[in-house]
């Protein structure tokens, strides 16, 4: 059964997520309450009861975390139920793929051909964003190497734990 301090986290990760990027609160307050539940593995019944949430709304969290990558289902042999944990490869960088923001850039430039005659303060805004999105999909992939990089050397100072090992 979780403590107090674990469902308040659970709770302000809810809130963050609803408010930074329009999840459902229960898909935050899952979120967060995988983080630190124990054991790290919980079935959709045990997550109900720890969050007071009826099934249908943890199974519905579940599916969302699980199209963004975040959660994942697994069954041991022999047992009946799913049981429910964080995706370990969730905490690498979102969007951080040089084609998506590529793809960005070309849907602004789409739109700039709409506004071909356009004066420039129509255009700006679109052009803008190409500017961001181009920038974006140099930058980034950099970016996620640096990253890779940094969290290589903190996991072999012992500073950073590897979740596979």
């Amino acid at each position: 059964m979780p403590n107090d301090a674990d469902l308040l986290f659970a709770d302000h990760v809810g809130r963050f997520y609803a408010r930074q990027y329009g999840f459902p609160p229960m898909a935050g307050r899952l979120l967060g309450y995988l983080f630190v539940c124990d054991p790290p593995q919980q079935s959709i019944d045990e997550l109900g009861e720890a969050l007071l949430a009826s099934r249908s709304a943890v199974t519905g969290a579940v599916k969302l975390l699980e199209n963004y990558g975040m959660a994942r289902r697994t069954r041991t042999a022999g047992e009946r139920m799913d049981r429910v944990s964080l995706n370990p490869d969730s905490r690498q960088p979102q969007n951080f793929d040089g084609a998506l923001h590529h793809e960005h850039a070309a849907l602004f430039r789409e739109g700039l051909a709409l506004l071909a005659d356009a004066p420039p303060e129509r255009r700006a805004p679109l052009e803008e964003m190409v500017a961001l999105a181009e920038f974006l999909a140099e930058r980034l992939p950099r970016l996620t190497d640096e990253w890779q990089a940094h969290r290589d050397r903190l996991r072999a100072s012992g500073q950073l734990t590897d979740p596979r090992e």
